[in-house]
């Protein structure tokens, strides 16, 4: 049997270093495999042995199942042949290989996980890539001879060619995209092209919500394309007028997406970047408009409008500011998409929301009103919405004194004694993980029909399925 390791340490190796000279190589590689394995770590040659084989299992285990905690992995002659780290990237060369042992090693750093990676990188410090060739004709004329010779010809190609084929695809993906936008292709232009003309029009809104995260996912394609690059342009073959045009196009289609998220509303569900995304902009873009929209990404527009007050709006892009109309539609198109999403908690109050809300666009568009008397207005319809229980709109009985409690009030009539009774049946009846079993739900919904009937209120079926659904999208009752 074949141990996973190549140094097999024993107290015997270092007796007699103790020369009086300082730490010689074989005290210092014992110190270290003690370091490495301190928690497997035993005295006896054998039992070390065995421990280290569990270390070798644990750490290939964490290097597949964990990458984010173990970015690298030093391999001295293992990992060549049945092993699966789909998400490794990179692969260091710094001994000599030939044949199909180079061969599999390259595969080790080309298997895909996910659409984020197309291929591996290989950093060659022995210069083993001249015999290549020969490697690969080896090896498909045995274990692979069933497959084509140029597919796996294909399987090595150089970086800087690929990364600019690349990148020039993802420029051109972007521009297509943007191409049906009418000219002079200003930022309503592009608002009305990908979110909608008039911002009540929220039908079209959703139906071009598939144009948006087709421009999302393109700017991101295109940014990582650039990044993967952009140290190395020259090298690629770009001038350096080209190399200042596709650092533009990036910079701008970065704060083109930026304005058409927040004026759509898209920020609600998708985050501005993941870290990493963030981090490749920070290095290459170093896009200064985009750090002034930091605060949307951790709480959203309409959140620190309540926060901040009207102030907030001081932070969105000068694109959108020095626009009213513009502004106006972003600010109304995020209170929409809230307005959505917390209807399913509580319908009759956001339906009412949503009445106040269109009525007051109406209001804009006809040009009743100041603008700044306009925004006063849509901070108060803001503070209600996110805020119902200090609203005008709604007095709440003292008893009713919870965001679930004064959402079945709302939708219960204003029957304060039914929903008291509701309140105490499902505090009474709710089991651990409720919501999603079947015999759980089902006696939740018998207490709750229960308290009901005992204060006179009969609902038929749809609609006490209706409240039961109100009931379980209720935080306290979860």
């Amino acid at each position: 049997m074949r141990h996973c390791h190549s140094y097999k340490p024993s107290p015997a190796d270092i007796a007699l270093e103790d020369s009086g000279a300082g730490e010689t190589e074989d005290i210092f590689k014992y110190g270290v495999y003690r370091r490495m394995l301190a928690d497997y770590f035993e005295e006896s040659e054998e039992t070390a042995i065995h421990r280290a084989d569990e270390f070798e299992r644990r750490v290939k285990e964490r290097f597949v199942e964990e990458p984010g905690q173990m970015r690298l992995l030093i391999v001295v002659d293992k990992l060549l042949t049945g092993f699966d780290a789909p998400s490794a990237t990179y692969l260091y060369i710094d001994k000599q290989m030939r044949d199909h042992g180079l061969f599999q090693a390259i595969c080790r750093v080309n298997r895909l996980d996910g659409d984020d990676k197309e291929y591996g990188y290989v950093i060659d410090y022995k210069d083993l890539f001249h015999s290549l060739e020969g490697a690969i004709t080896d090896y498909t004329s045995g274990a692979l001879d069933g497959y084509d010779k140029e597919d796996v010809i294909g399987l090595l190609t150089n970086r800087l060619e690929t990364a600019r084929v690349r990148l020039e695809a993802a420029r051109e993906t972007v521009k297509a995209l943007c191409e049906p936008v009418r000219m002079p292709r200003g930022r309503n232009d592009y608002f009305a092209y990908f979110s909608a003309v008039d911002s009540a029009d929220a039908e079209t809104m959703r139906a071009n919500e598939p144009k948006r995260v087709a421009l999302y996912k393109s700017v991101v394609a295109l940014t990582r394309a650039y990044a993967n690059i952009a140290n190395e342009m020259q090298d690629a073959g770009y001038t350096s007028e080209e190399i200042n045009q596709v650092k533009h196009e990036v910079t701008y289609y970065n704060h083109l997406q930026n304005d058409i998220k927040l004026h759509s509303s898209d920020y609600l569900d998708m985050k501005m970047f993941e870290p990493a995304m963030r981090r490749l902009l920070d290095s290459y873009i170093q896009a200064g408009e985009s750090e002034t929209l930091a605060d949307f990404e951790e709480l959203g527009l309409i959140e620190l409008i309540v926060e901040k007050g009207l102030s907030a709006l001081d932070q969105l892009p000068e694109t959108i500011t020095s626009n009213q109309e513009a502004m106006a539609e972003t600010i109304e198109n995020n209170v929409r998409r809230v307005i959505i999403d917390e209807r399913p908690v509580n319908p009759r109050y956001f339906d009412h929301m949503s009445t106040l809300l269109e009525a007051l666009i109406e209001e804009r568009r006809q040009k009743a009103l100041d603008y700044q008397v306009y925004l006063e207005r849509v901070k108060a319809l803001i503070d209600q919405i996110m805020q119902p229980e200090s609203s005008s709109e709604v007095h709440y009985p003292r008893p009713i004194d919870t965001r679930a409690k004064q959402s079945l009030y709302d939708n219960l009539e204003q029957n304060t004694n039914a929903v008291l009774k509701i309140n105490s049946a499902i505090h009474g009846t709710k089991k651990d993980d409720w919501i999603g079993n079947i015999i759980k739900e089902r006696e939740v919904k018998k207490a709750v029909n229960d308290a009901l009937t005992s204060e006179g209120v009969a609902l038929n079926a749809a609609e006490l399925d209706a409240l039961i659904n109100i009931i379980k999208e209720q935080d306290e009752y979860q």
